[in-house]
């Protein structure tokens, strides 16, 4: 199927960073007295920049306003998909094409609204119009074709029941449907606060503390743009407590060592929620010290980086992006594939690009992200490993002369992170196969221009999981003409069994999406690197913090104690 391509081109980099948590104070004893100021504050470096659900995309604002919107469905902590606003799973229709919803009926807005099945259907139409990064959540929708090119005002896949009962029929089969509508996009919106407020599709309402009205445990009480915004729990909250937070305070602060700075003259409760993170130095540091890495936690993060190899055999062959053979291409390139990966000393690789192991670590369990549906176990990758003589034979094999990688270059997208990285690569393939390796960056835009193009014969990829089911890998990056590829890969075999994975629920598809996975590696399509991993730096005092994979905690999930 043919969607957005450019969902993760708006992501943050590697890592995204939550809190720390840690039992603190003298004595050792188990309870648990709470401070009398339940104040959480944190920085940011930059604003936000989306606050309507409708139209995010960045994970900072996700982070933080998954605690004042919600929807039908959430993911746990385990990243399992439970009812939210929904009384119970979907009733799907025996052709597995329409999905009906059926509501609680005593949920509420923080402004005392009830929210009921017009509501929902209001929200989803009024995303798919306003056409955000994610909007294609709804394009499986009957309808959704003519509401995104301005041909319709609403999908005509969405019929109301009742006031608390809702159906979606979709155009054809999507088993991964019901994982996406748990995502932001599908958060419900009051209806009538944003008409008050102005145009239907205006964003504006949003950014008003009177008018930011959600589902969510907690409000915005206050805001002035690019510089803080302030949250508060939702009194009588429908789903029960709060818990212990009495505000959140977050400001906006550039400068990350002033934020660190602050951090340790007590001034912030923690430091990394809302995709932040430390500086390299910085996070060594804390590391490294005995004492200070009590505050620290590293947790993995949904994201994976790998060698990109174009898999281009000719023009036109195997996908229609490909204009020349490159020398990884095809049958004939899988040995210079195994070559270049086995080449690698990825323990080196994380000392160097990835601040000692603090930002990154080793990828060998295929290229879905250890922590997620479909991963294929730890060590289970046999080129994610570093073999020099295996590697210097298999290279020998494929380019005795030299003449297959004259001149060839490694292209990346600019960052810090990026140019370590090929850096590193470039140093350790002249060590380790003779290879002389040029490193060529581009702004993010040409970069992601050409790469979709499948113009670089080696590239660097990188992926962040939008949501735990490995359709949102698959249907991206490797099925044949996949929009965020990169590579040109096609492989007949994959595309069927992903036709047949996405037709069914993840319970009934994850062994073949696991297949898919294993056939990646066993043709050594993706050089797997790293996986990312999440830095949490908070007080001693400050408890129940941390995240998934893909999430930073609830707000109500953390509390102060006595210090």
């Amino acid at each position: 199927m043919t969607r957005i391509a450019l969902f993760r081109s708006l992501a943050v980099a590697l890592g995204a960073v939550s809190v720390a948590a840690a039992c603190g104070g003298g004595g050792g004893g188990q309870s648990e007295n709470l401070a009398s100021d339940q104040t959480v504050s944190f920085p940011m470096v930059s604003e936000f920049a989306d606050l309507d659900p409708g139209h995010m995309s960045a994970g900072q604002d996700i982070d933080v306003f998954r605690n004042v919107y919600s929807g039908l469905y959430k993911f746990d902590d385990q990243l399992n998909e439970v009812p939210d606003i929904a009384s119970g799973p979907p009733t799907i229709s025996s052709d597995g094409l329409t999905y009906t919803f059926k509501m609680r009926n005593n949920v509420k807005f923080s402004n005392g609204d009830p929210v009921k099945a017009d509501d929902f259907i209001f929200s989803w139409n009024r995303a798919a119009r306003m056409q955000g990064d994610y909007a294609t959540v709804f394009q499986p929708v009957a309808g959704y074709d003519d509401v995104s090119n301005g041909k319709a005002h609403d999908m005509t896949g969405l019929k109301k029941i009742d006031d608390y009962s809702f159906s979606a029929t979709l155009s054809s089969q999507a088993g991964y449907w019901y994982t996406e509508v748990a995502l932001w996009t599908a958060w419900v919106v009051d209806q009538k606060v944003i008409k008050a407020a102005g145009k239907e599709d205006d964003q504006n309402w949003a950014s008003d503390p009177a008018t930011a009205i959600g589902t969510g445990p907690f409000k915005m009480t206050a805001r002035t743009p690019k510089q803080s915004t302030d949250f508060a729990p939702v009194p009588n909250w429908w789903g029960g407590s709060t818990g212990a937070i009495t505000k959140v305070h977050i400001e906006i602060i550039a400068d990350q060592k002033a934020q660190l700075t602050k951090y340790e003259s007590g001034g912030y409760t923690l430091i990394g929620n809302a995709n932040q993170s430390l500086t390299p130095e910085d996070v060594i540091r804390y590391n490294s010290d005995a004492q200070l890495k009590t505050q620290l936690q590293l947790q993995p993060s949904a994201r994976t980086t790998w060698i990109g190899f174009n898999m281009c055999e000719g023009p036109g062959k195997p996908s229609k992006n490909c204009t020349f053979a490159s020398p990884f291409g095809g049958d004939a390139g899988k040995l210079g594939r195994e070559a270049f990966s086995l080449a690698v000393d990825r323990d080196q690789l994380l000392d160097i690009a990835c601040s000692k192991g603090t930002t990154c670590q080793k990828a060998t369990g295929g290229v879905i992200t250890k922590g997620l549906k479909g991963y294929l176990g730890d060590n289970t990758d046999p080129w994610a490993v570093f073999d020099k003589a295996k590697a210097q034979s298999l290279y020998k094999q494929w380019d005795p002369d030299g003449s297959k990688v004259k001149n060839l270059v490694y292209t990346y997208n600019t960052s810090a992170f990026n140019k370590a990285v090929c850096d590193n690569l470039a140093s350790q393939w002249k060590e380790n196969l003779g290879v002389t390796m040029q490193c060529a960056s581009q702004d993010t835009a040409s970069f992601f221009h050409s790469r979709t193009k499948c113009t670089f014969p080696i590239f660097r990829h990188s992926w962040g999981a939008d949501y735990d089911n490995p359709q949102d890998w698959f249907d991206f990056l490797f099925v044949t003409d996949a929009g965020s590829g990169g590579a040109c890969y096609s492989n007949p075999q994959l595309d069927q069994l992903a036709m047949q994975a996405n037709t069914k629920p993840l319970s009934q598809s994850v062994d073949t999406y696991k297949q898919m996975n294993k056939i990646l590696v066993d043709n050594t399509v993706t050089g797997n690197l790293v996986y990312g991993v999440q830095q949490y730096l908070s007080h001693p005092y400050v408890k129940g913090v941390g995240g998934s994979p893909l999430y930073d905690n609830y707000w109500f999930d953390l509390k102060i104690l006595q210090h």
